[in-house]
């Protein structure tokens, strides 16, 4: 009983409906709100009606069309994550962060080592279940197993705000009747293949001998896949395992073909990229740039520095020098700059003394493209000078309206206002509540 793993549930959505108290047990989507956008969370009650993560927007409206859609809050879910990784670093050093909302921990690495049965570690999971959610206002749902792969297996089980121990000896009981996708490293093609074969949950799997996977899948693929048909995961879980890349990117509402707006959009993207190493404290030596053109093929173009930096002047000039070796002529539909290869300490490049020229004419343009003019987006937070702190519920056509609800009051009123009303203003990220009012 060595291995835990936490998933925080919906985890966007989640975060959303705690600091929205009139969005309490309602359908939340938070994603990217234009035309082309994606479904970043859906919350438990939008499942209900299909949608799910990296559905297109426009399809989860159709699916959902009563649902509360957001644009998302980066700097808040990153605070809560935050908390939550502390929290599994107070239980054991050994953590492995998987993403934001998700994570293994060694049991092992803790001050009181593996607990002794199954019932120390089930209070041990509990414990820190109510421990997160009296920090952040977010459930939990927790898997522990003696293994990476069944822990996980058991978190999915438990969801949504659950805990599932998977007890020695039960392991092929709760494995064998999953379906073959629920392993790693099964995906469409994969599992298509396998179902020619016969093959459809993990028990079948395990019926077909070591040399006839490797037949079939290759030697890796299919030893691997034996191994995990069979509950044998000898993975560690990896302290030292860091994040791979720091990026972002944008989907445009439309083709772009403008060669000067597309490198303005590339050093702005370059910025927020520098801005997310700044408060992470990295830097990194490999640049990147996702192109994706407008017949959806996806180009990826890096170039490596010989020491790392967080210098948006380094990383604007790289990202747009690879810009200019993409034929971007019959239109660009996504632009994405990311830093790879990262690490703690920065080596200041002494030849670059200004930043690139900005290209003025087109900032205006770039703000639109990118929704970075200053604008009201669904689900900001806002501070009103008569009414107080608010988010935004919707705009439009010159208004803004506002509910005006915090994650420490009842629902509240909603009250329109002028775009430009000089009283109303973006507000920073509400605090980590510790006691959020109950819908």
């Amino acid at each position: 009983m060595r291995v835990l793993h936490l998933d925080l549930d919906a985890f966007f959505a989640s975060v959303e409906q705690r600091d929205k108290p009139s969005l309490r047990g309602k359908p939340v989507i938070v994603g990217g709100l234009g035309r082309r956008g994606v479904v970043s969370t859906a919350s438990y009650e939008a499942r209900v009606f299909g949608v799910r993560s990296a559905m297109s927007m426009s399809e989860a409206r159709s699916r959902c069309p009563n649902a509360a859609y957001l644009s998302g809050r980066y700097a808040v879910y990153q605070s809560v994550s935050s908390v939550v990784m502390a929290a599994l670093r107070a239980l054991s050093p050994v953590v492995e962060p998987l993403s934001l909302d998700e994570a293994f921990v060694d049991l092992a690495g803790s001050a009181d080592g593996v607990p002794g049965s199954v019932g120390a570690a089930r209070a041990v999971a509990e414990e820190l279940r109510s421990t997160i959610l009296d920090a952040t206002g977010v459930t939990a749902s927790v898997g522990v197993a003696g293994s990476k792969l069944m822990a996980k297996l058991a978190s999915e089980q438990a969801k949504p705000d659950g805990l599932v121990v998977v007890e020695p000896g039960t392991e092929l009981d709760v494995l064998h009747p999953l379906p073959v996708r629920a392993l790693p490293g099964v995906g469409p093609a994969t599992a298509a293949r396998l179902t020619r074969f016969g093959v459809k949950t993990v028990g079948d799997l395990a019926r077909i001998t070591e040399p006839d996977l490797v037949d079939l899948l290759g030697e890796a693929h299919g030893r691997s896949l034996h191994r995990l048909s069979l509950a044998q995961d000898s993975r560690a879980v990896n302290a030292e395992r860091e994040s791979k890349s720091v990026s972002v990117e944008d989907t445009f509402d439309r083709d772009l073909t403008d060669p000067a707006l597309l490198a303005a959009i590339v050093a702005r993207l370059a910025e927020r990229v520098a801005t997310r190493l700044g408060r992470a404290g990295l830097s990194g030596r490999t640049i990147t740039l996702k192109t994706r053109l407008h017949d959806f093929t996806t180009l990826s173009r890096s170039a490596t520095l010989p020491a790392p930096t967080d210098d948006v002047r380094v990383i604007a000039r790289l990202a747009t020098r690879l810009l200019g070796d993409v034929d971007t002529t019959a239109g660009v539909r996504l632009l994405g700059v990311g830093v790879s290869g990262l690490s703690e300490w920065v080596q200041d490049d002494l030849f670059v003394t200004e930043r690139p020229a900005p290209v003025d004419e087109a900032a205006e343009v770039v703000e639109e493209v990118l929704h970075e003019r200053h604008s009201w987006h669904p689900g900001m937070d806002v501070e009103h000078a008569v009414h107080g702190p608010g988010w935004v519920w919707g705009s439009g056509r010159g208004r803004v309206t506002v509910r005006f609800e915090t994650a420490s009051t009842p629902p509240g009123p909603v009250r329109t206002f002028a775009a430009d009303d000089p009283e109303l203003s973006p507000a920073p990220p509400p605090p980590v509540p510790s006691d959020p009012v109950p819908a």
